[in-house]
C-alpha cells in the first residue's frame, strides 16, 4: 500500500515537472480520480496552450515506449487477431488530438508486419488518402495482406460512411491482386474499434478498382459535439 501511495506521488511530480501542470490542482485532481485520466483527456486540467502541447509530446513519447515494448518482446510482429491489431495502432495513435493520420501495416504470409507506413496526415478535421500510394508500397514490400488504421481526433470510435466506404474501395484495388485487406482500426482517444471484430470488414469487391484520391469526413455528429466541449473548456 505504502508502496503503491509512493508510486502515485513520483508519477505526479514526474508528469508536473514533464507538462508544467500545478502540483497541488493535480494532486487534488486524483484525489477522487485516475491519474491516467489527465493524460487521456488533458482539458480538464485546463491546461494553458504550452502545456497542452508539452502533454501531447508526453502522449506521444509514451507511445512510441509502448511500440519499442512490442519490438523488444517479439523478433517479428505479428498482428494475427483484431485485439492485437488494435493494440498495436493504439500505440501508434492514441491521444491524438491534433491531427487525422492514416497508416497501414504491410504484412506478410504469416500476418508478420514488413512494414508500417504512415500512408497521409492531414488537420483535425480531415485527411486525404491516396490509393494509388498504397498500391505502390503494396506491392514494393510484396505484401499478402494488409490492416488498415486512423485515429478520429475528436475521440470517437464509430466507424463514418466514408470509413466504410475507403475501406470498401481498398478491397475493390487489392481483392483482384489476391491482397487481403484484414482490418480496418478506428483510434479514438486511448481505446479502437476494429471492423473485423464488428464483422463488417469486406471481403470481395463490389466495384472496378479506383484510384481517386478519398477525404475522411465529414466529421461524425459524436466527434462535433466532442470538438464543440473541448472548444469551450479551453
Amino acid at each position: 500500500m505504502k508502496q503503491d501511495i509512493l508510486h502515485t506521488e513520483n508519477f505526479l511530480k514526474g508528469l508536473t515537472t514533464l507538462t508544467g501542470l500545478p502540483y497541488k490542482k493535480v494532486q487534488q485532481y486524483v484525489k477522487e480520480n485516475n491519474p491516467f485520466n489527465i493524460l487521456e483527456h488533458p482539458h480538464i486540467m485546463e491546461p494553458n496552450d504550452r502545456q497542452l502541447e508539452k502533454i501531447g509530446l508526453l502522449n506521444e513519447f509514451i507511445a512510441s515506449y509502448n511500440i519499442l515494448k512490442i519490438y523488444e518482446s517479439n523478433e517479428k510482429v505479428m498482428l494475427n487477431s483484431s485485439t492485437i491489431a488494435g493494440q498495436y495502432f493504439l500505440a501508434l495513435l492514441g491521444g491524438m488530438k491534433d491531427k487525422e493520420r492514416f497508416m497501414v501495416a504491410f504484412l506478410d504470409s504469416g500476418n508478420n508486419i514488413i512494414e508500417t507506413k504512415t500512408m497521409s496526415e492531414g488537420s483535425i478535421g480531415q485527411t486525404a488518402v491516396y490509393p494509388r500510394e498504397i498500391l505502390k508500397y503494396a506491392l514494393a514490400c510484396d505484401c499478402n495482406t494488409m490492416i488498415l488504421a486512423h485515429n478520429h481526433p475528436g475521440g470517437s470510435k464509430n466507424f463514418s460512411p466514408e470509413d466504410r466506404a475507403l475501406t470498401q474501395r481498398m478491397v475493390d484495388i487489392f481483392h483482384p491482386l489476391e491482397i487481403k485487406v484484414l482490418d480496418h482500426i478506428i483510434v479514438g482517444g486511448r481505446s479502437y474499434t476494429s471492423m473485423a471484430e464488428k464483422g463488417i470488414i469486406p471481403c470481395q469487391s463490389k466495384g472496378t478498382a479506383n484510384y481517386e484520391m478519398i477525404t475522411l469526413g465529414p466529421i461524425p455528429a459524436e466527434e462535433k459535439r466532442n470538438r464543440f466541449k473541448h472548444t469551450h473548456l479551453r
